[in-house]
């Protein structure tokens, strides 16, 4: 291998974080490699990315032929094997939990896109993670935000600040939430993400699910990690220390720049993308959380504060719901009454195993779908 420059293995390399990856390579071809690809059933764009980027190792969810010069292997195998230096995990689901512990067990780096990951077996990965003594650096902007705060700093943490959008729908009120389309909850108002982050954005899900991960990351209780509303998402979260101060991390809303620092760490290269000019930019507003109105929010803190199968389970349904919703099955304020459903049935299990955890995740959703197929809030709208 070219040990000059950074073998990478890309898990989910067709999805909006992967492909962004892709530009960062692009970008810096000579500090960075790409020796594993590996998707689900778009093989066609994973087809055109092994043309372009020849990796060794390939893997995708749906069946292909092995294009010529590269071998067809499992996630965890390349995320394991000897000459991987760093893993993006930018999978969704549970699909990232297998091939993430086989890079840690490796002592790889893995730099972590896939919240799902941390919210489901949180404990288990940090635990194996610190036994050898493998580095998992964040990838989303807010924790990516909260990591860069607190390099250089030894001094205890008084709070975390976690910003939110608020996404497409702040400004609602609660009775014209159920009136929201499929499409008009795709029209992120400042990031461009998967459908499925998307949605969850627009419930505020995806806030509770960063809470549960800040506190798996960065080893603090869930009372010290605060979540507020900032619509122009310019400052991507903040850390509060003891003596008062606060830092944060500002830049213009692009994917880009969390991934390059989390391929470039301990150091920063010159990036390609704008420069945050804050003479240009509106006054920077900050505002508490409406949880009356996102119950998703408090779902998934609630069951992050509970821990054991609760997560996995919150997960699972959230998938479940999130799909049922973009097929138009069921409308936007459903997503957190299917939820909430699952969440109540669980029989919760504290310090579960990984088998427990995958256990958990398969009795959801066959829960959520019970609920959704027993229910009495089929979608109506045309």
């Amino acid at each position: 291998m070219q040990k000059n420059r950074t073998n990478i293995v890309l898990l989910g390399s067709t999805g909006s974080i992967g492909r962004q990856t892709l530009d960062i390579i692009r970008d810096n071809p000579d500090k960075f490699l790409i020796t594993g690809l590996a998707a689900g059933n778009n093989v066609d764009l994973l087809r055109e990315q092994v043309k372009e980027f020849k990796p060794r190792f390939i893997y995708a969810l749906k069946k292909m032929k092995a294009p010529p010069g590269t071998n067809i292997i499992s996630m965890e195998d390349m995320a394991s094997h000897v000459d991987t230096d760093i893993v993006i995990a930018a999978t969704t689901g549970k699909a990232g939990l297998s091939p993430v512990l086989s890079a840690i067990k490796a002592g790889k780096r893995i730099a972590i896109a896939n919240k799902e990951v941390l919210v489901m077996a949180g404990e288990i990965i940090m635990s194996e993670a610190k036994k050898q003594h493998a580095q998992i650096l964040p990838v989303d902007s807010e924790h990516s935000a909260i990591w860069q705060c607190v390099q250089g700093e030894d001094t205890e943490i008084s709070r975390i600040i976690l910003t939110a959008s608020g996404g497409p729908f702040y400004r609602n009120t609660k009775s014209t939430l159920k009136q929201i389309s499929v499409e008009q909850s795709l029209k992120h108002p400042t990031w461009k993400m998967g459908k499925k982050v998307t949605i969850d954005s627009a419930t505020l899900m995806n806030k509770g699910l960063e809470k549960i991960e800040a506190h798996w990351l960065f080893d603090v209780p869930y009372r010290k990690i605060e979540v507020i509303i900032h619509t122009s998402s310019i400052v991507h979260s903040m850390v509060q220390f003891i003596d008062g101060s606060i830092k944060s991390q500002m830049s213009y809303p692009d994917m880009r720049l969390p991934i390059q620092y989390a391929l470039s760490y301990p150091h920063r290269f010159p990036s390609k993308l704008p420069q945050l000019d804050l003479t240009q930019i509106s006054p920077l507003t900050f505002e508490a959380v409406d949880y009356g109105k996102f119950p998703c929010l408090s779902l998934a803190i609630t069951a992050g504060e509970e821990g054991g199968t609760q997560p996995a389970v919150l997960c699972a349904a959230d998938e479940i719901a999130v799909q049922l919703f973009l097929e138009k099955r069921i409308g936007f304020t459903d997503i957190a009454k299917i939820v909430q459903g699952t969440l109540e049935k669980n029989t919760n299990k504290s310090s579960p195993s990984l088998q427990e955890i995958l256990e958990a995740d398969r009795w959801a959703r066959e829960t959520a779908m019970k609920i959704y197929k027993k229910s009495s809030f089929k979608y109506k709208r045309k």
